[in-house]
């Protein structure tokens, strides 16, 4: 028997004639195609610019600032710096087209071989983080809604406020100097241990995942106490944003008719707000967390140099810091790329949950 509480889906899509079908997902697959050009298109036409009004020539990035005139001269016009800038631009569209970020000034390797080293650290650390944000986010928002107005909700309140205005950077380092110089509780910055850095063989960079893949669970253990502490302060700032953005949801939910009929037909508070009112949350709220693993992605930079993890914000952090602007521009690219790609992901898992945004 269905359950009278969540709307059926419409058969309209189901009566529409198989050709239209087609023709309808063929429309809207041309158009998602079309949107993600223009967003790529735009992403790459804003990181080519700002590498070229950065008050930073690439060519002295290179050959030095003592080098002679005409060698300075050479490598300009073998880097095409000196033809116009939109064939400049076509040239860097074909660059990219093939992953081709350039060189590394600073690591003398291609940007990508560097990015391709470094992103598995930043995406182990964000997805640690992300799951602490919404395994415990989520249930402090709706605990915080369900009890609004009382003691719960004015801690979780408070733990969000204190989140989204104490510094970052401030937060790591307290963190170090209390739960690893001070207690002991977690190992302290760096990935791993150096005993352990060369015995875990690398085979999908992620190294929890590739230390017990191969059974070194000492290895496991140490780069998971590394992990630890970063993670958890990654975890706190998106629960920060979560644990709000699931109490706004709730408490909207929370208001509607179908959860008075639903009281009176008898259901368990339980029921309705974990299986009814969380269930038509989650399609906002999916687009929240998404937000929030990318933004933890590319955000993850101050977090990454205090604890000295040696991933892509660290990456960056010392590309800016050396002006080596391929890999800046590269490492920007990745992460506008990240954007776009969950983005993506969130309006179809939005689409998935709720049947009512399909086309006709």
């Amino acid at each position: 028997m269905p359950d009278p509480l969540v709307a059926p889906r419409t058969p309209a899509r189901a009566q529409l004639p198989a050709g239209r079908r087609l023709r309808n997902g063929l429309r809207a697959s041309a158009r998602l195609l079309l949107v993600l050009a223009l967003t790529y298109l735009g992403l790459l036409a804003v990181t080519f610019f700002i590498g070229r009004v950065i008050p930073v020539d690439p060519v002295l990035a290179i050959v030095g600032d003592r080098a002679p005139e005409h060698v300075v001269t050479r490598v300009r016009e073998e880097m095409g710096l000196n033809k116009p800038l939109y064939i400049q631009f076509g040239m860097y569209l074909h660059k990219v087209a093939q992953g081709d970020f350039g060189t590394s000034v600073l690591t003398a390797n291609p940007v990508m071989q560097d990015i391709a080293r470094t992103f598995p650290a930043t995406l182990e650390l964000a997805t640690a983080g992300i799951l602490i944000g919404v395994l415990v986010g989520v249930p402090l928002g709706v605990w915080s809604a369900v009890r609004r107005g009382g003691m719960v909700d004015h801690v979780v309140r408070v733990m969000g406020l204190i989140g989204y205005s104490v510094p970052i950077f401030w937060l790591g380092l307290m963190g170090l100097l209390v739960f690893y110089a001070r207690l002991g509780w977690v190992a302290g910055p760096g990935r791993i241990d150096v005993v352990y850095q060369y015995s875990v063989e690398t085979v999908t960079g992620l190294l929890l995942l590739d230390a017990a893949l191969g059974g070194q669970w000492e290895a496991f253990g140490n780069a998971l106490s590394h992990l630890a502490l970063p993670a958890a302060l990654l975890g706190y700032f998106s629960l920060a944003y979560i644990s709000r953005m699931t109490r706004s949801f709730m408490l909207k939910e929370l208001a509607q008719e179908y959860i008075v009929a639903a009281r009176a037909k008898g259901l368990s508070e339980t029921r309705i707000i974990w299986r009814h009112a969380l269930r038509n949350a989650l399609v906002p709220l999916v687009t929240v967390i998404a937000l929030s693993y990318a933004g933890l992605l590319e955000g993850s930079v101050l977090t990454e140099t205090v604890f000295s993890w040696p991933g892509l914000g660290l990456y960056l952090t010392n590309s800016l810091q050396n002006a080596d602007m391929n890999a800046v521009l590269g490492s920007t690219i990745v992460v506008g790329s990240v954007f776009i790609g969950l983005n993506l992901l969130s309006d179809v898992l939005y689409q998935w949950l709720d049947p009512r945004t399909h086309s006709r």
